[in-house]
């Protein structure tokens, strides 16, 4: 293993997608294959393989399965993607940072906070002071600094569904309150922008499991998802797709776009 290790820059003793790709390739060349040849059992090109070996790409449930059937590994795959998937990667915020610049749709769900995007400078300095964060004001200016992707030019499409009571739990007093709504009802009226409102009196729905992001980028998706410590990346496109229905099914209990925007309003008004 510290052959491949050295071979191909990964990681494997300390990253379990690393030790995924050293594991591909290993077995591929134990069995003398090529990597079209493996593209053909897991039903995709030769590229798509050297990019899992090469740690590029996360190697895909659905392909564990093909690879432990045919090369008889009794589950090895399936499990090492399981496990990969449960853990925590610190590059997983990054990459979602990078991802949120470049797409070209977004679709929010929040169910705790202003979503950073569209946060004002006081909200985000209030917020990160309550997290205990070391350095407060690096945190926000790299907050605002991600905010410039909503001037670049196509101007991403952006669907956010907030929780009702993100409007209603005050965060860093009424003033820092009053200008943090009153940037949603500018942002709620821009063309490109749709906020809607799941209002209290819902109760129980889909979206009360946590909050997450569905980013289109060159016309795939991928997913974060918010977790205290840390959230998740998730590009398994067998995964993806759960994502957009329980997006839609948190939209079918949400107020219409105006009934949101007076209620932004509302909102704005009683931190007055």
């Amino acid at each position: 293993m510290a052959a491949v290790d050295q071979r191909s820059g990964l990681d494997p003793d300390g990253n379990l997608w690393d030790l995924i790709a050293c594991e591909l390739r290993v077995r591929r060349q134990e069995r003398e294959l090529s990597l079209a040849a493996v593209g053909e059992i897991i039903n995709r090109d030769r590229s798509l393989v050297a990019h899992v070996e090469s740690g590029h790409t996360k190697l895909q449930a659905a392909h564990a399965v093909k690879l432990d059937r045919a090369w008889n590994t009794g589950g090895l795959f399936q499990r090492l993607v399981k496990f990969a998937k449960a853990g925590h990667d610190v590059e997983w915020f990054k990459t979602h940072l990078e991802h949120e610049g470049k797409a070209s749709h977004l679709r929010i769900w929040e169910l705790g906070w202003v979503p950073g995007l569209f946060q004002t400078e006081g909200y985000a300095r209030a917020m990160f002071e309550a997290a205990g964060v070391e350095d407060v004001e690096e945190g926000v200016r790299a907050r605002l600094s991600r905010q410039e992707c909503l001037n670049r030019k196509p101007r991403p499409r952006i669907w956010v569904i907030l929780d009702e009571g993100v409007l209603e739990q005050p965060v860093g007093g009424p003033e820092i309150m009053r200008e943090q709504l009153a940037r949603l009802v500018e942002l709620a009226q821009q063309p490109n922008i749709t906020i809607r409102i799941v209002p209290r009196s819902v109760g129980a729905h889909v979206g009360r499991d946590g909050s997450f992001k569905i980013m289109t980028v060159d016309g795939s998706d991928v997913v974060y998802t918010q977790a205290p410590g840390g959230g998740r990346l998730v590009q398994d496109a067998t995964e993806i797709p759960s994502y957009r229905v329980w997006f839609d099914l948190i939209g079918d209990v949400a107020l219409p776009k105006d009934a949101s925007l007076r209620l932004l309003k509302e909102a704005m008004e009683r931190f007055s």
